[in-house]
């Protein structure tokens, strides 16, 4: 346990897109001690009251032991999204990374855990309104990303139920953008060769309407300072997390000033699984299958529980992402590193 110089908060995948944004928030916090970032490398950025450890959670040969010492909290972001092809790779770092992780907090008596889960945790449902944290956590089984999301689910049933004392919160966010990842979303769902120039509006005479695309996002700072309220408040179990308006071919086409053009969902699946079977394409078919599916989410729980409101709409959200493709934006660590293409 933490003394009086305040908590100490342990944060898996601290590199990451979310990750660097929860470890800034949290060593700006007052009421924070210090900050234990866990990466698969050392970065340079050094934020005050932070120091790193080198972990790999894919690997079961990289011991916790002792890592969540005198913890008072651990935010579990870790999550690799690559290779989509072998997705028995991305199950070790995980799922079997993400158990490890969650054994490991308990055997130090860590009195909260703050799991990253995912929109993509949630079964099908509907695009026309929004469901709460009741909704059903089977995720779309044909996705890796969502199956591993939705196992962990369960996995934190059972988890909970054999460790009562401990305060396990599921975070369930839309989909997450900032600046600064923008580089690294771009290599991770278009590939490292993919332009970032293309984002511009001028360039694109049309955008396709697909069936059943309608998503919500969110800015990752907004998401990390309900990360940061979840650390420092009494509360347990699963918030939904998304910025006001959905995203769909109409509001973007307003954002870009381009005409909307039917497009039927078989068109648009054939198109990015022939990219995805010649490896020119590493977001998988599978995956955009699920985003057809996956249901709007309200964020009441959030806003009563947390107190918890985004500051930015999904409008400056994407605008601020794709000026973040276009410029090849990144940040001091591996996984954010900045490149231009194009």
């Amino acid at each position: 346990m933490s003394n009086g110089s305040g908590r100490k908060v342990v944060v898996t995948g601290a590199t990451g897109n979310v990750g660097t944004s929860v470890v800034r928030l949290l060593a700006e916090d007052p009421e924070i001690g210090s900050v234990v970032g866990l990466a698969r490398r050392i970065p340079e950025w050094a934020p005050p009251k932070t120091e790193w450890a080198a972990v790999d959670l894919a690997s079961e040969e990289t011991g916790l032991d002792g890592v969540f010492d005198g913890a008072d909290a651990v935010v579990h972001l870790a999550w690799a999204f690559q290779p989509t092809h072998d997705p028995a790779v991305t199950w070790r770092t995980n799922v079997l990374g993400s158990m490890r992780v969650f054994e490991a907090a308990a055997a130090a008596r860590v009195p909260a855990l703050v799991h990253a889960s995912s929109v993509g945790a949630y079964s099908p449902g509907p695009k026309d309104r929004a469901v709460d944290e009741s909704w059903p956590t089977h995720g779309w089984p044909d996705a890796a990303y969502c199956r591993e999301k939705a196992y962990l689910e369960r996995a934190l049933d059972i988890f909970e139920r054999d460790h009562p004392d401990m305060r396990v919160v599921r975070m369930r966010p839309a989909f997450l953008f900032k600046r600064e990842s923008a580089s690294e979303q771009r290599r991770i769902f278009g590939g490292r060769f993919l332009p970032g120039p293309i984002a511009r509006p001028d360039l694109l005479p049309f955008l396709p309407d697909v069936p059943g695309l309608r998503m919500q996002a969110l800015h990752t700072d907004d998401a990390a300072e309900a990360y940061r309220l979840a650390v420092r408040t009494d509360v347990r179990g699963p918030f939904n997390l998304a910025a006001d308006p959905p995203v769909d071919a109409r509001l973007l086409g307003e954002m870009f000033d381009a005409r909307t053009v039917r497009l039927p969902r078989t068109a648009a699946r054939s198109a990015i699984a022939a990219a995805w079977n010649l490896r020119l394409l590493p977001a998988s078919p599978h995956l955009f299958d699920a985003v057809l599916r996956l249901p709007l989410m309200d964020c009441t729980r959030a806003r009563v529980e947390l107190g918890w409101r985004p500051q930015r709409a999904a409008t400056e959200v994407l605008e601020e992402f794709l000026h973040g493709m276009r410029s090849g934006e990144g940040a001091p660590t591996e996984p954010l590193r900045g490149r231009k293409v194009g």
